[in-house]
Parts: C-alpha cells; sequence; structure tokens
C-alpha cells in the first residue's frame, strides 16, 4: 500500500535506507545523452521495489559543472540539462505517492565564481557590502594552518582575482569561492534558499562541507565554533518549518569532532560516520576484526534522536583522511596498487572493483553495512555490483551512466554514444552487456535479488535503526560478532571475515534459553545454554539471528 512520504515518524531517518543518485547518471527521458528527471520518474518504480525510502540527489541545480555541479551558479533551480522546476515538482510528488522520501544537497560553503553574487562582489569596492559576501584579503599568508583539502589540483587555499584586485579565500577549488558567513547577510541567503525548497516539499539536505563554514587567524579553519552557531541556526529554521525534515552533515572528520555536529540534538539529525568505511575494507582484507571493532567503540554516544550514516562507497573517492599514515600506505597496497585509481587522499573506485567482483565479499560488506548502528547509504549501481573507469579522470570514472539493460547505452539513453554525458562501461567483466538490471531482474539468484531481500529484511527490524550494540570477542579475531538490542528485540550477527572457513565460538550466557533463529531462512539453531555457542562460517559468510525467548 502507497503512503505520503511525510505522514509518518519525524525520526524516519533512523529506519531508512538511502540511496545516492545523480541525475544525470541515472535515466535519460529525453534522449539527449544527459540523464533528466523525466527519466527518474520513469525508474522510481525500480527504486520503490528495491526497498529503498530516501533517494538522495546530487547536485542538480544550475552550474559551469566544473566540479560535477558542486559549484553552484543558482541555488533556486534545476539546470537546464536535467529539465526544469516543474519537471522537479512532479519527480517530488511521484516519489512521494511511492512512499520515497528526497534529501538534496544544500552546498553551504561555497558557490561557482559564477554566481551572481560572486560577480557582484569582485566588481564592488572593498568593504561594501557586495563584497562582504565573500572572503578577501590583500595577502595569501592568512589562516595559514589551514590545510589545502585537495592537494593533487590545488597548491594554496587563495587565489588572486585581477577583477578585485585581491585574494579570495576557497577551501576547495579555486573556481568555488568560499561564502562569508561572519556575514548575517550570508545566513539570511541560505535561509531563503532553504525556505525554497522546503516549500516545495524536500524532505531533506545534505550540507555539504560543513566544518569549512568559519575562518579564524591561528586555527585550522576547520569545526569552529562559531560553525556551529550557523548550523544552529539553520537546525531551528527548519524545525520551524515543521517535523518531519532531516539535516544531514557532510564532516569528513574522526567522530569525536563530528559529534559536534549533532550539538545537544539541536545541530543536525545526522551525519557520517566516515572512518569505519575504510576500516570495514581493512578489516576484510587483514582478516581481522580489530579495525572495525575499535573504531566503533571509540564513537561517542549522541543524543537519542541522532543517527550515524554509514556506507560503503559514494560519488566522491574511497577517503582515507580518517585514517593513520600506515593504515592509508596499508589500504593503497591492498586496494589500489594501480597508482591510476588514487586521487587526493584516496582511492577513486566502486565496490565491486574494489573487492575484484568477489560476490560473497560484497554480501559480507553490505551485511555488516545493514547491521551496524546507523543508517545505510547505498551508491547507485552497487546493487547490481557495477564497475568503474578509473580512466575517465577526477571523480567521473564512478560516476558513469546508470546500466539498465543490454541494449545500446546499456538502456541509459536513446542518444548516439558519442552524445553521452559520459561512456558506458563496456569492459569484459563489468560492461553494460554483463552488469545489467533487466538480467539481475531475470535471474533469482542475482546480487540485485540479494540486494532486495536484505534491504526488506532489515526494514521488518527496528533493532537495526535503533538499538544498542555489544561487540562480542571469540578467540578467533577472523570472525566479527555482535549483538543489537531493542527492548525485548535483540538480533545476533556473527560475520567471518576470512576467505577460508571459520569457527566461532561465543559467549553468550547472558541469553541462555533463548532460540537463535537465522533470519533469511527463518532456520531454529540448538537453544542457547550457559556452555559456549559454537557455530562454523563459510567463506566470507555471516549470520543474521533473532534470540527469540
Amino acid at each position: 500500500m502507497r503512503r505520503h512520504a511525510n505522514a509518518n515518524d519525524p525520526l524516519w531517518y533512523k529506519d531508512a535506507v538511502i540511496y545516492e543518485l545523480p541525475v544525470k547518471s541515472f535515466c535519460d527521458g529525453n534522449g539527449d545523452g544527459i540523464g533528466d528527471f523525466r527519466g527518474l520518474i520513469e525508474k522510481l518504480d525500480y527504486l520503490e521495489n528495491l526497498g529503498v525510502t530516501c533517494l538522495w540527489l546530487l547536485p542538480f541545480f544550475p552550474s559551469p559543472l566544473k566540479d560535477d555541479g558542486y559549484d553552484i551558479a543558482d541555488y533556486t533551480n534545476v539546470h537546464p540539462s536535467y529539465g526544469t522546476l516543474e519537471d522537479f515538482t512532479k519527480f517530488l510528488h511521484a516519489a512521494h505517492e511511492r512512499g520515497l522520501r528526497v534529501a538534496v544537497e544544500l552546498v553551504l560553503n561555497h558557490t561557482s565564481d559564477q554566481h551572481p553574487w560572486f560577480q557582484r562582489a569582485r566588481s564592488a569596492a572593498p568593504g561594501s557590502p557586495e563584497r562582504d559576501y565573500y572572503v578577501w584579503s590583500d595577502t595569501d599568508q592568512k589562516y595559514k594552518d589551514a590545510r589545502v583539502i585537495f592537494p593533487d589540483g590545488e597548491e594554496s587555499n587563495w587565489t588572486w582575482d585581477p577583477v578585485a584586485g585581491a585574494h579570495y579565500w576557497h577551501r576547495f577549488f579555486h573556481h568555488q569561492p568560499d561564502l562569508n558567513y561572519d556575514n548575517p547577510a550570508v545566513v539570511r541567503e541560505m535561509l531563503r534558499v532553504l525556505d525554497f525548497w522546503l516549500d516545495l516539499g524536500v524532505d531533506g539536505f545534505r550540507l555539504d562541507a560543513v566544518p569549512y563554514l568559519v575562518e579564524r587567524e591561528g586555527t585550522s579553519c576547520e569545526n569552529l565554533s562559531e560553525t556551529h552557531a550557523v548550523i544552529g541556526t539553520i537546525r531551528a529554521h527548519v524545525d520551524a518549518a515543521g517535523p518531519g525534515r532531516m539535516l544531514l552533515a557532510d564532516a569528513n572528520q574522526l567522530p569525536a569532532d563530528v559529534r559536534a555536529y549533532f550539538g545537544e540534538g539541536d545541530e543536525c539529525h545526522m551525519a557520517y560516520h566516515f572512518p569505519v568505511m575504510p576500516r570495514m575494507f581493512m578489516a576484510l582484507h587483514l582478516e581481522d576484526r580489530d579495525p572495525v571493532v575499535e573504531v566503533m567503540e571509540r564513537t561517542p554516544s549522541i543524543p537519542e534522536t541522532c543517527q550515524w550514516a554509514l556506507f560503503l562507497r559514494n560519488h566522491d573517492e574511497l577517503t582515507l583522511e580518517t585514517v593513520t599514515a600506515d593504515e592509508r600506505d596499508y589500504m593503497y597496497l591492498a586496494y589500489s596498487a594501480d597508482q591510476q585509481g588514487r586521487l587526493n587522499a584516496g582511492i577513486r573506485r566502486r565496490l565491486a572493483p574494489l573487492v575484484r567482483n568477489n560476490r560473497r565479499r560484497i554480501e559480507l560488506l553490505n551485511a555488516i553495512l545493514f547491521s551496524l548502528p546507523g543508517t545505510p547509504v547505498i551508491y547507485y549501481g552497487d546493487e547490481i555490483g557495477m564497475g568503474d573507469n578509473v580512466y575517465l579522470g577526477d571523480r567521473n570514472g564512478v560516476r558513469t551512466p546508470m546500466h539498465w539493460n543490454g541494449d545500446r547505452n546499456g538502456g541509459f539513453s536513446r542518444a548516439d554514444p558519442p552524445r553521452l554525458y559520459s561512456p558506458v562501461i563496456m569492459d569484459a567483466v563489468y560492461g553494460y552487456q554483463a552488469v545489467n538490471v533487466e538480467a539481475q531482474e531475470s535471474d533469482g539468484a542475482s546480487l540485485l535479488h540479494w540486494m532486495r531481500n536484505m534491504i526488506r529484511l532489515r526494514g521488518l527490524f527496528r533493532v537495526f535503526g535503533r538499538g544498542s550494540v555489544e561487540f562480542l570477542r571469540p578467540a578467533n579475531r577472523k570472525v566479527l560478532a555482535y549483538v543489537r538490542s531493542l527492548e525485548d528485540d535483540v538480533v545476533l550477527c556473527v560475520a567471518n571475515l576470512s576467505r577460508t572457513a571459520q569457527p566461532a565460538e561465543l559467549d553468550l550466557t547472558s541469553f541462555a534459553g533463548a532460540t537463535p533463529v537465522e533470519m533469511l531462512g527463518y532456520t531454529e539453531f540448538p537453544p542457547i545454554t550457559a556452555a559456549p555457542y559454537f557455530l562454523t562460517l563459510g567463506p566470507y559468510g555471516f549470520y543474521w539471528f533473532e534470540l527469540q525467548r
């Protein structure tokens, strides 16, 4: 039965499964070689059937597209390549009819240098209200303690503008000048942007690059108290618009630093848990649970109304900023021996190529993703095991057209192949003729069917999104085991991180008398007693048990 997406629990994001997609990459509805909202509407039934509950759309606003839309030239419109504002509204209504919520990007930190605000600012007199929308300096020696985030593309956080006769500040690319949040007029402008999309019915916002909003001399210009004041203002404004709207913080920091973006439940509702992602891959390659257990146990508690967002892959490189130098070297060796796959401090590969297209590894990582505390985020195409193209440059190799079938252009577009915004994947292993939705729809043993089943199973148990976690410590470190609990619901998760079969001896004495019921096949296992509980797991195998009394 279909329901309206805004009609439910204001904490809906705790039980959600989020699906991340670029509009340009999903489906081309008008045959010009670029995905658009018309095409996305055509594929909403697919997304509903997949079982996801929230769509996170990458930037679709007017932009020069020098950074795939994160260089915004107009916050309150739609890029003409993707359709019109009316097309977006039709999409939003169609998504809500299917019970799908929609979150969009709010790129707070910076604009495009083509934005009218910047064009006006560079021509205005120093000290004028127009100039004060951005951060200017007569010297490039200010804020020297701030790191350069994209060292492969930028040498400095300052760029000289000959029109303004001054340097402007940018934490990312030089064509993305940072807004000046010390200026109340800038804050008011962004609140007006929020109102525009809230009035249309958007359910949430991903706040891009939130740690960098404010600059202060003698600091790293990250995670400053003044930045949190801005976020608090935004949260209060969103709350005033009504319940059920969600803010997701994009803060690529350690959990102790990200914790502050929840405030006391009065800043962001959600934040990404960046460090757990590379450590899942590290644990898999080391065949040792410690990287995952250590980072999860060092994760601070968060307010009851808040939630972590977990992911395996996304539109950026697999970031290694939150690991140690030794861990980074190990990850490069394990997952990117080819230098072509490296970018900035990360690895630009999709999930399937990272694990060498090993189906068991893909399933194991998703089983862990779906069962750790937090809300899982799936990157488009990973549900069918799509590949990538590291030779496209920057991060474009993981942003190629979706594979719908084995026909021309993978069913993404009717356009001639040279007109596509990006070539489809065409190699023998990951090419669209080998990996596509249509083929996997007709194969009951496909990865797509497995993902659907797991998403639906997770959705039956609120304990995954809202429960506590307790890690067990079997003697065999190749086994990751933890208990999720919510009131009377208890789920035991056991995963084998090894490529070979492994035994597990678990101390479950506190659950003596309960019967483990394997949740995929609803199979009863022997009851738990005071004695150690023995299990055998196949290579990269896992169990989810409901402990019934």
